[in-house]
């Protein structure tokens, strides 16, 4: 099938690549030359394990290709997927302003039945604006009669799996009012079902909320299980005790039941507040919803709070050891990571920073901008002179340290733990004074 994949960042990237590995032939586009140029160079200018290659192969076979004319894009394909960026407004509402733009583009552009599939985690209703804005274009060229359907297709990659996510998923959502649109929906999933892979179907509003609700449940399960720590630490309690015996209940299962310093990343926060934002606009209170944002709010500034307990509120001339600048393994994603709230708050308070993460140290230059930070390329060399370590991100390579060599780099044997990596009482024979969440 002709495919045009309308924005090139993560979604648009990973799900052309993975479409074209399927068999699918697919142009990719995007209004940034410089990346696009890159990405016709081979060079991708995203951090996913597996992403290269798939690139290489499938532009390599003529299958996937990269472009800023979007025009010609859309005259030849069936298919035109929007992956286009829906960034939070000051409101907490998604900003649709790049989504709905496509949407105009594609009213000019067309020329025969086009199938539009929104993959940007949009709005509630999203769908019948996009098809407001083409049938508008289309009136406006006095080509009214020129058929098209909307389709709801939403994303449920998790970066760092992004790939497997694609290629072996849990279930792949269609959601449309337009039952044309249905057999072309099935033969473009087609490699994947006939593996067993469920395609569910659905009407649009109702895709469209699946997408958030399934991002809200999955923050929810966080935001408790750290409210579950705190409460932990308040009666002496072990939160991975706690844990264990959670997750051994069938109905409640073991994912999802670490606790930590809270969620970042692109979607969690955002899609949150946008599920907040439009339950406001229909009048209703989500108070569990806002509870969940709320926890996790606070829960990014504890290790902060566990330091100044600790150190005391003058922090001048303190060094700190930070292992993780990402929100997750995984990823170089750093957007709302906890790391870089706590990085700003020390430096605020004029503390001396070392840190090391072994994928997002460039992205964590881009949004910090602070030539005072030191950044390492071994997590030993943050160490040096440190009078604590703060853990934000649980890397494999920092799951198994040389106890001996840290402590001996340290001038403090303070170790602030944000993803429990460790076992408190291991730690502590070690020579470390240790701070996990909800730990004993």
């Amino acid at each position: 099938m002709k495919i045009c994949m309308v924005g090139v960042g993560y979604v648009g990237l990973v799900v052309g690549a993975c479409l074209s590995e399927m068999g699918h032939d697919v142009v990719c586009v995007d209004n940034q030359e410089t990346k696009i140029t890159a990405l016709q160079n081979g060079q991708v200018p995203i951090y996913e394990p597996g992403i290269e290659e798939l690139l290489h192969r499938n532009i390599h076979a003529g299958r996937l290709q990269f472009t800023t004319q979007l025009q010609e894009a859309l005259v030849s394909s069936l298919l035109i997927f929007i992956a286009v960026g829906t960034p939070p407004a000051q409101d907490g509402s998604a900003d649709l302003t790049y989504v709905l733009q496509v949407a105009e583009s594609i009213g000019q552009a067309m020329e025969d039945y086009t199938i539009v599939i929104t993959k940007s985690t949009v709005p509630i209703g999203s769908g019948e604006k996009i098809r407001a804005v083409i049938q508008k274009q289309l009136l406006h060229r006095g080509r009214p009669e020129l058929a098209f359907d909307i389709v709801s297709n939403p994303e449920f990659l998790r970066e760092g799996s992004a790939i497997d996510d694609f290629l072996h998923p849990d279930r792949i959502i269609v959601g449309t009012s337009d039952a044309r649109a249905v057999p072309y929906m099935e033969e473009l999933y087609e490699p994947l079902t006939s593996q067993g892979y469920p395609l569910l179907l659905m009407d649009i509003v109702s895709a469209e909320l699946a997408k958030y609700a399934s991002n809200a449940m999955l923050a929810a399960r966080i935001s408790f299980m750290n409210e579950m720590a705190r409460l932990c630490e308040a009666t002496g309690a072990d939160i991975e005790a706690v844990k264990q015996g959670m997750g051994r209940d069938r109905r409640i299962g073991p994912h999802f039941l670490s606790a930590g310093v809270g969620y970042g990343g692109s979607c969690f926060p955002k899609d949150v507040r946008a599920l907040i934002r439009t339950a406001s606009d229909h009048r209703m209170l989500v108070s569990m919803l806002q509870a969940v944002d709320r926890v996790n709010r606070e829960q990014k500034t504890l290790l902060l709070q566990k330091l100044i307990g600790h150190f005391g509120k003058t922090l001048t001339r303190r060094t700190f050891a930070i292992w993780g600048l990402a929100f997750k393994p995984g990823t170089d994603d750093i957007r709302e990571a906890p790391a870089i709230e706590t990085i700003r708050a020390l430096r605020s308070k004029h503390a001396r920073i070392q840190a090391h993460d072994p994928v997002a140290i460039d992205n964590a230059k881009r949004a910090l901008q602070d030539p005072l930070i030191q950044y390492c390329e071994d997590p030993y060399e943050a160490l040096e002179g440190a009078d604590a370590l703060l853990i934000f991100t649980e890397w494999n390579e920092y799951r198994t340290p040389d106890l001996e060599r840290m402590r001996k780099l340290m001038n403090g044997g303070v170790i602030f733990d944000g993803r429990n990596l460790y076992s408190p009482e291991r730690m502590r024979e070690a020579g470390f004074v240790y701070y996990g969440i909800g730990r004993r």
